[in-house]
């Protein structure tokens, strides 16, 4: 991979360049591959790719993929590294536009979440806030913002956006992806298609604007954004990558430009949800009356207390409520989890 050197260090690719340089603020630089692909390493962690002006773009995109926002999330930044390096190695050439992200790169070294604060929950501006002044996350969150936008009004073509994560928690449902609320928007037939060919069989409707980096993306950007979730949380070099070959094989495919696959009579169909209920925690004696244990997509039967705190109790009624992200160790004001409930698309 002579062609990285530029970009990376000597016998270095861009993961452990970036885990090596994860508090350093490095100029931009650029190479060019001998297709003519041009990258440019905009900040550590963040690739601009651009294929050269003359090859076709057949699906007339432009991609931002993401990992590591959460710097504990690993196998997502394997698979995203892998892929690079089969681009600098000639594996295949790229037919469209990326902005490739490893989010929090100090989280990555210390193998932990987040270092101060969480990322994920920084974006749409929540970095200007005073609570959050100083931070470097802050400071890395308003980066990612103008880098995204940057991008978006480079290329005009449709923009797509896939933040890759991995849950702490076990998963009832071990990949699903989240679509992020924008009044009026259905979610694309493409897109499910997409997420069908990633291995990924659930889909979880938000229903509010917030502020992670996919509702950045897409209330700012007018991206198709996907959280998608891909397994449990797992340190560096325990991935058992096999298990993410789906999300691989189907951003390679993306990347190449090559036409979607047909789609097989027997293919399940996305399993829809939508939120019904945001639990926060609210600082008034709150209670939260989900063990730690429990897995996303357990589900509770009408008449279970859920939570409650002084002013107000919240049981499941009617039909069954599913939970997802229940986590009761965050700050007052911050989310505790989701209700969520079946729903046809």
């Amino acid at each position: 991979m002579a062609t990285s050197t530029r970009l990376f260090d000597s016998d270095s690719d861009w993961l452990s360049h970036t885990l090596t340089n994860a508090n350093e603020s490095l100029p931009e630089i650029q190479t060019t591959l001998p297709d003519g692909t041009c990258i440019v390493r905009k900040a550590v962690g963040v690739l601009l790719v651009t294929p050269p002006p003359n090859r076709e773009n057949p699906n007339h995109e432009a991609l931002i993929v993401s990992a590591g926002i959460h710097g504990n999330e690993t196998a997502p930044i394997e698979v995203l590294n892998a892929l690079l390096n089969e681009l600098l190695n000639e594996e295949w050439q790229l037919a469209c536009p990326l902005l490739l992200i490893l989010g929090n790169p100090p989280a990555m070294v210390a193998g932990e979440r987040f270092v101060d604060t969480n990322l994920n929950r920084l974006f749409s501006g929540a970095h200007d806030k005073l609570t959050y002044k100083g931070l470097p996350e802050a400071a890395r969150a308003q980066f990612l913002e103008e880098a995204c936008r940057e991008f978006a009004e480079t290329h005009s073509q449709a923009l797509s956006h896939y933040d890759l994560h991995t849950a702490i928690r076990p998963s009832r449902r071990e990949k699903f992806a989240l679509y992020p609320f924008v009044p009026g928007r259905q979610v694309p037939k493409a897109q499910c298609d997409f997420l069908l060919e990633a291995e990924v069989g659930t889909l979880l409707l938000q229903h509010e604007a917030a502020t992670t980096f996919c509702s950045f993306s897409s209330s700012f950007l007018g991206a198709e954004s996907f959280t998608i979730e891909l397994g449990k949380v797992r340190p560096f070099g325990l991935n058992k990558l096999q298990r993410f070959e789906g999300i691989k094989t189907a951003l390679r495919r993306r990347f190449c430009g090559a036409a979607a696959p047909i789609r097989q009579a027997s293919t399940a169909p996305l399993t829809t949800f939508e939120v019904v209920h945001e639990i926060l925690n609210t600082g008034k004696n709150f209670r939260f009356y989900i063990p730690d244990t429990v897995a996303n997509f357990t589900e509770y039967p009408p008449g279970t207390v859920i939570w409650e705190d002084d002013d107000t109790c919240y049981r499941v009624e009617q039909s069954p409520q599913a939970i997802v992200f229940p986590n009761p160790n965050v700050p007052v004001g911050q989310r505790v989890g989701l209700m969520i409930r079946p729903v046809r698309l």
